[in-house]
């Protein structure tokens, strides 16, 4: 009887049915959630999917774009802060709107950058870096800080790109770091001095004396050599650190070895190992290159003179070091001219002396020689040259 009383309402409650099956069938994508700032949270290109999916750095492969959705409002600045190597460029909707002129820390006002009549709701930023990907975690938010203008009593903020020095965070961390490796060279010294005199020594790097023939001729796996390898490799992976710091972009790398920028100390101790194994292990690839071109008795002599050039060579990287921390504030390209420099000097010069030595032994001339030097050394060389100096 009930039923009957109320038979009307089940038309209506069928076509409630109705519509809440199709609005739960169909998928519609929420907007961009508004946001007054930067965040986190970085977006990059899905080319299968064709949109924009949220970056995971532990599972997603480096990009050299990375996309932000930005909330703007009306007569308010959006401040940011960021490091910046020369070339990286910010697009707002797809236009372009800065382009660093040289590697520095910049702050800008993101409204700024956009006319008069946009400046008010989301707008999707991207950071683009060339060949190299952009550092993220720099990107903050910067504060607002009130400038007084002549004539007036109110305060605006600034409101144009300021470019600031380029510092890094691990001064202290890179001072240690070269006080440890001051007091391990000084203690080498001490305890090995005939051995450390014989290696360091001005006058005979490029002569024909008698002590420059009795080194290639002593053993190789010593103590000594052992040790001052080490402290080579501390000494470049400092370098690496502090001042090509996106060497870890290289994809093998980041693939065997994902060390967060922040563990700074980890890092160099990572590189210091990395640096290290390739100069005991290059060993092992003369002597197979040398059982190839049959020129096995030339493998010792090379391998020697390449360990004593790369540590004379490495007693200058901790000047550079030392230009790091007192210049880098405020000639940051000079710095990294100067470290390109020291690095492929330290790099060219070990292969020309390698190639010097090599050709009193028999002649460059003969191709089969000039092949393996090829292969060996000039090869490498180019190789090493496109990672650490002509990247950045």
């Amino acid at each position: 009887m009930l039923l009957f009383r109320f038979h009307w309402l089940i038309p209506l409650l069928a076509l409630l049915l109705t519509q809440l099956r199709a609005t739960a069938a169909e998928y519609r994508p929420l907007p961009p959630a508004p946001r007054g700032g930067l965040t986190a949270d970085w977006l990059i290109y899905d080319t299968a999917r064709n949109s924009l999916i949220l970056y995971l750095p532990d599972y997603h492969a480096p990009a050299a774009a990375y996309y932000q959705w930005v909330g703007l409002r009306p007569n308010k600045p959006l401040l940011i802060t960021f490091a910046a190597r020369k070339n990286l460029s910010l697009f707002l909707d797809n236009r372009l709107v800065f382009t660093a002129s040289r590697p520095a820390s910049y702050t800008l006002d993101l409204a700024e950058l956009l006319p008069k009549t946009e400046r008010l709701g989301n707008h999707l930023l991207c950071v683009w870096q060339p060949e190299v990907p952009p550092n993220l975690a720099s990107f903050t938010n910067a504060t607002v800080v009130p400038v007084a203008q002549s004539g007036k009593g109110t305060a605006t903020a600034a409101l144009l790109a300021q470019p600031r020095p380029l510092g890094h965070q691990g001064q202290n961390v890179f001072l240690c770091f070269l006080l440890v490796i001051g007091l391990l060279y000084g203690g080498i010294r001490a305890t090995y001095q005939p051995g450390f005199a014989r290696i360091y020594q001005f006058e005979g790097l490029w002569s024909k004396q008698s002590n420059d023939q009795d080194f290639l001729t002593k053993p190789t796996l010593t103590w000594l050599n052992l040790l001052l390898v080490m402290v080579f490799a501390l000494s470049f992976a400092l370098l690496l650190v502090a001042i090509h710091t996106n060497i870890q972009t290289i994809v093998i790398l980041r693939r065997l070895f994902d060390v967060p920028e922040s563990a700074i100390v980890l890092r160099v101790l990572l590189y210091a190992a990395l640096i290290a194994g390739f100069v005991l292990g290059k060993y092992l690839f003369l002597e197979l290159m040398g059982y190839i071109f049959d020129v096995t008795p030339l493998v010792m002599v090379q391998y020697r003179e390449f360990v004593r050039t790369i540590l004379f060579m490495g007693l200058f990287l901790p000047l550079v070091m030392l230009l790091y921390l007192g210049l880098n504030q405020t000639l940051p390209e000079t710095v990294l001219w100067v470290s390109n420099g020291v690095v492929s000097l330290m790099l060219v010069g070990t292969v020309v002396r390698i190639a010097r030595t090599l050709h009193r032994r028999a002649s460059l001339l003969n191709l089969h020689l000039f092949s393996y030097l090829c292969a060996t050394e000039v090869i490498p060389l180019v190789i090493l040259l496109k990672l650490i100096v002509f990247t950045y």
